[in-house]
């Protein structure tokens, strides 16, 4: 999954070298959005294999 918000992430370099200041703020903001939402979902898991071992 984090494969994706790498994927923008390099979208939004590549697009701001080329001058697409638009596009790169955009594909940067997914990037972020995609980052932290798969981090809630690494704690939320993490949280719930702790649960299910006591």
């Amino acid at each position: 999954m984090l494969y994706y918000a790498l994927v923008f992430l390099v979208v939004a370099i590549i697009a701001g070298v080329l001058g697409f200041g638009g596009i790169a703020g955009a594909s940067a903001g997914i990037a972020q959005i995609l980052f932290f939402l798969f981090l809630a979902f690494l704690v939320i898991s993490l949280v719930v294999g702790l649960m299910r071992r006591t």
